[in-house]
């Protein structure tokens, strides 16, 4: 059975996307090359990474890393798993300032682990992206957009285009000068071009975003778009440190 790799050619990935899309290709010379993400390479934990996942979800990235701090000092491991969330009870848990969905999101985590329905990172390099996308999402509390993060930004896997992402959408916009966002389905069919890149091409877009939205050194700052499309790039890579 062949095995995926983490992490890619991002070489190979900019000479493809060079060719394929002039448009884009234009924004990627004025940003300059991407290089691989250092993450790929350094060890990975799935269960742990989807607990932190669903405790990072709508907080601050300060406000959730306490309420973490709080739970490994109460389960008195810095590892997410069934077995270490077992030994608090729901009160422990949430006096750590866990909220009663993401306590259910846990609990349903580790029961799913227990039962040896979360593929391991062996098993997972075994698997395309949509058989794990299938895998995690029935997870409660963890969504399509969850999973894409963790198989951009952990995985490496080459070829993924979250579509419902609003800085994807925007940067998307840009490229194409287009009056409004395109909805996910015709972005889907835009990005048809940039496989089997479409990671790489993610991360261009997400910085487009930024710097389309950026004003202009004479202009006020626009601060809602500004930050709500930065806040959409930093949760993406936030919710996988």
């Amino acid at each position: 059975m062949p095995r995926h790799a983490r992490g890619f050619d991002t070489q190979a990935a900019w000479d493809h996307l060079q060719r394929r899309d002039r448009k884009l290709a234009a924004w990627m010379r004025r940003l300059g090359p991407i290089t691989p993400d250092p993450r790929w390479r350094k060890p990975f934990d799935p269960v742990d990474a989807l607990a932190r996942a669903i405790l990072y979800q709508q907080l601050s990235g300060k406000a959730a890393a306490t309420i973490v701090g709080r739970v490994e000092t109460a389960i008195g491991s810095d590892r997410l798993h069934h077995d270490t969330l077992g030994r608090c009870d729901d009160a422990s848990l949430r006096a750590c300032g866990v909220s009663g969905n993401k306590l259910l999101a846990l609990r349903d985590l580790a029961a799913r682990e227990a039962r040896g329905e979360i593929p391991d990172l062996r098993r997972m390099s075994t698997m395309d992206e949509d058989a794990i996308v299938e895998a995690l999402v029935p997870i409660r509390g963890i969504g399509r957009w969850t999973v894409e993060m963790m198989l951009m930004f952990r995985l490496g896997r080459p070829d993924v285009l979250p579509i419902d992402d609003l800085g994807i959408r925007k940067g998307a916009q840009a490229v194409d000068k287009a009056e409004a966002m395109p909805a996910p389905k015709a972005l889907a069919e835009r990005g048809e071009r940039w496989g089997p890149y479409r990671t790489y091409a993610s991360l261009y877009l997400w910085r487009i975003a930024d710097l389309a939205n950026a004003p202009a050194a004479s202009d006020k700052p626009k601060a809602t778009t500004k930050a709500t499309t930065r806040s959409t790039t930093k949760a993406a890579k936030r919710s996988q440190d």
